[in-house]
């Protein structure tokens, strides 16, 4: 696990090799075990080096092939890189390929032999999180991938022929090659998604890698091409089917996830808060681990915010070596100002997982698995359920005078609720691709108009979610693709991966290993209706997980947001709202009228929809970004 920097393009050894000393730099804390650099008169590459396998010098990037021909740098794990490394050792029969002769015990190393003997096509051997780039020597072609699920970032940009790319925003504003200023196009989904959507992001003319994607590029070309998507690789299953036997297959796919996600030459243990997510993680690895699992859990005093009694129950079940890491509120709210400074890019969640990291970090774990995935996949978000009773009763969309029903109903209840009802009977129909992109919304088109001074851009969640397959009725399905790709993937691994690697620490998510996704999105939504918490995965894991955690109520971090933002956190969010007040693509009024409504209890005006805004204008002035 590291971070990774390239410029290509520059025909300046040394001021591409300057330019990449600055970007390590700005992202020295994703890597504190090592520091390498590789230039050329035309290419330069660096990373900063996570030791997780093979913790020798062995292990240092950029990393040549034994025939000097490859140079990779590369953030991630792979983890069948031993399956791929036996495989690759040996010649096969009838093949022209010529076993590789390896130097180190690396999971880098499997990737260049790999490169070498499949080209491009190697990425569809490999499971794991990973963003690399592998310049030939030999064709003077750079090489730029990032995994299935996009669980690692990869940023870049491009300016007169060159190319720079980076783990990170902040690293990739370091290079001299873009400019920092404010994408306005990326800012109307930010309004309403509290994100920017992939490839876009918050900086003009920097883009995000998409996930199952790869770049291509030599001195005259540049193509980015896909590899793999949901929709075309699901396995769909067959309608008859038993139950059981899905059961037994998501079960298996389950174990050998977990399982190849304990290799690690490094302390690791999981995250721990007695959901079932994280209880049925713990309970696989403690199925399959050799060694005893060290887990760990966030608790509060406060019994109101406390899942202490939850996380222990699992602890015992599976005989975990348990450490509860106690904090107050006040350890969240003192840590504010610290997490938005690690923000590589703003959103309205990110403090609670900076400081659930960093504990975990200092006691002493350098890899935590997670449960993150396990909602998506499994139907445990709201969302779905509401996505099933609009498929029932999509009938009302073409019954007169609904839409006024609807708004009555807003005047009569005044909510956040409420409004979205009105405008979702005010639609055309409660198709999947209408009712989703609503539901997920911070702020409604009317308010986005008001704080915004032009009119907002379309949003670019409708081109994400066009794809989806609807033909075959699995609703679940299509939400299960709508979430990963949109919510998931630019809110949930954002947010994972920059406030974890704030504090080096490697988060894995064993919920997201393709192979597990390709089946369970496959499968008829008759196996994943939600009568009970994610119904499948629990009756799966068979007596795995005892009835108190399938049934308790879903809690997640209920802190008192909305009491720190009216006074411990109130000069904070007044000072930024006052500079956003500022900002010419918004109309200052309304962000001051935003402000006193919160602090009035204005049902529409939650604290989540003020913080999204404080955050985005301090990482505007953190970063320094131009506005236009």
């Amino acid at each position: 696990m590291c971070g990774i920097n390239g410029i290509f393009g520059i025909e300046n050894k040394e001021k591409s090799a300057s330019f990449l000393h600055d970007m390590n730099k700005a992202m020295a804390h994703r890597g504190p075990d090592d520091e390498g650099v590789y230039s050329n008169s035309y290419i330069a590459l660096s990373q900063r080096r996570l030791s997780i396998i093979d913790l020798s010098s062995n292990g240092h990037q950029p990393m040549w092939s034994n025939d000097n021909r490859l140079c990779i740098v590369y953030n991630g794990e792979l983890y069948n890189y031993k399956e791929l490394k036996f495989d690759l050792e040996r010649a096969r029969n009838n093949s022209n390929e010529k076993p590789y002769h390896f130097k180190t015990n690396t999971d880098t190393e499997v990737i260049l032999a790999a490169f070498l003997r499949w080209g491009k096509d190697c990425l569809h051997q490999f499971n794991g999180m990973f963003a690399f780039a592998i310049w030939d020597t030999q064709t003077e072609h750079l090489f730029i991938a990032r995994d299935r699920m996009g669980i690692k970032p990869l940023y870049y940009a491009r300016n007169n022929n060159v190319l720079a790319f980076s783990s990170e925003i902040r690293a990739l504003l370091k290079s001299q090659i873009v400019s920092p200023k404010l994408n306005n196009l990326a800012l109307s989904d930010y309004i309403r998604y509290q994100t920017a959507f992939a490839p876009h992001t918050l900086i003009k003319d920097v883009f995000m890698l998409l996930p199952g994607h790869y770049i291509e590029t030599s001195r005259n070309n540049f193509n980015i091409k896909q590899y793999w998507n949901i929709n075309s690789f699901v396995n769909k299953t067959d309608e008859d089917t038993s139950y059981s036997e899905v059961c037994q297959k998501v079960k298996n796919l389950f174990e050998k996830s977990v399982k190849r996600r304990l290799i690690s030459d490094v302390p690791f243990g999981a995250f721990l808060s007695g959901g079932i997510d994280s209880s049925a993680v713990v309970g696989m690895m403690s199925k399959v681990s050799n060694t005893k699992v060290k887990t760990f859990s966030v608790i509060f005093d406060e019994g109101q915010f406390s899942e202490a009694k939850y996380a222990r129950l699992i602890a015992e079940k599976f005989n975990t070596e348990h450490h509860e890491i106690k904090l107050s509120p006040n350890d969240f709210k003192n840590e504010v100002n610290d997490a938005l400074l690690a923000t590589d890019h703003p959103g309205g969640d990110g403090p609670n997982t900076y400081v659930v990291s960093k504990a975990t970090k200092n006691a002493g774990i350098t890899m935590a698995l997670s449960g993150l995935g396990g909602d998506e996949l499994f139907a445990g978000y709201d969302i779905f359920k509401r996505s099933l009773k609009l498929e029932k009763l999509k009938w009302l969309a073409a019954i007169p005078g609904i839409s006024v029903a609807a708004q009555i109903n807003k005047m009569i209840r005044p909510g956040i609720a409420a409004d979205k009802i009105a405008e979702l009977f005010a639609l055309n129909s409660f198709n999947l691709r209408n009712t989703y992109p609503l539901a997920r919304q911070v702020f409604l088109e009317e308010q986005i108009n008001k704080i915004l001074r032009n009119k907002a851009e379309k949003s670019s969640i409708h081109e994400i979610i066009k794809h989806i397959n609807l033909k075959n009725k699995n609703i679940l399905s299509a939400v299960s693709i709508a979430e990963i790709s949109t919510y998931m993937q630019n809110v949930l691994l954002r947010d994972t991966d920059q406030m974890s690697m704030a504090h080096a620490l490697e988060v894995r998510v064993p919920f997201l290993d393709y192979e597990l996704i390709e089946y369970v999105v496959g499968l008829p939504d008759k196996f994943k209706i939600p009568t009970s918490p994610k119904k499948l995965l629990v009756d799966s894991l068979g007596d795995m997980l005892p009835p108190e955690i399938v049934n308790r109520p879903k809690m997640g971090f209920t802190l008192p947001w909305k009491e720190w933002l009216k006074t411990d956190l109130k000069p904070l969010c007044e000072d930024n709202l006052q500079k956003l007040a500022q900002n010419p693509y918004f109309d200052g009024k309304e962000i001051e009228s935003l402000w006193k409504r919160f602090l009035n209890n204005d049902p529409h005006i939650t604290w989540s929809r003020i913080w999204y805004l404080v955050s985005l204008q301090h990482w505007i002035s953190t970063n320094n970004i131009e506005i236009e």
